[in-house]
């Protein structure tokens, strides 16, 4: 009976602190809105929510393509997150917000992260593109200095 009553109290606690996939695009749009206010301090704690959102993914909300998916590009979005979190300097961490980007676009596309658009935005200065929940551009990689340098590139719909 104590092991049923332990079975159970570990799977309740899991699913409390399991999280959709949705969780981690989320955590990347307060990545981007730091970057784009040039806070270093807030990214760095938005990277570290990112990093906490990845690893506490619940795989039973997948399907076998998104789980294949996910675990294609987990390392990879881990690795940047972890820079990013690590590191508070905005120039370092909008280097590794290229290819948490390039990453975060592949997993938009792979796995249902949202049921509202989401849009890929291009920055034309920088050749680099990030995501964002708002079609007005507001530019991570430049910050306040070109704030609204960009373009839509793609609307990937829910």
């Amino acid at each position: 009976m104590k092991n049923i009553l332990l079975a159970v109290a570990l799977l309740f606690s899991y699913q409390l602190f399991a999280q959709n996939p949705s969780d981690i695009l989320t955590a990347y749009y307060g990545v981007k809105d730091a970057l784009t206010a040039d806070d270093a301090n807030a990214a760095s704690v938005k990277a570290g929510e990112l990093l906490t959102a990845i690893d506490k993914v619940d795989m039973s909300k997948l399907n076998e393509k998104e789980h294949k998916a996910f675990m294609g590009l987990k390392d990879k979005l881990t690795f940047d997150a972890r820079h990013i979190s690590e590191k508070k300097e905005v120039a370092h961490q909008r280097e590794h917000f290229v290819n948490l980007s390039v990453n975060m676009l592949a997993l938009a596309k792979a796995v249902k992260l949202s049921t509202q658009p989401i849009y890929e935005e291009f920055c034309p200065m920088k050749k680099a593109s990030w995501l964002s929940n708002d079609p007005a551009i507001k530019n991570p990689y430049y910050g306040n200095a070109m704030l609204t340098c960009g373009k839509v590139q793609t609307t990937l719909k829910p």
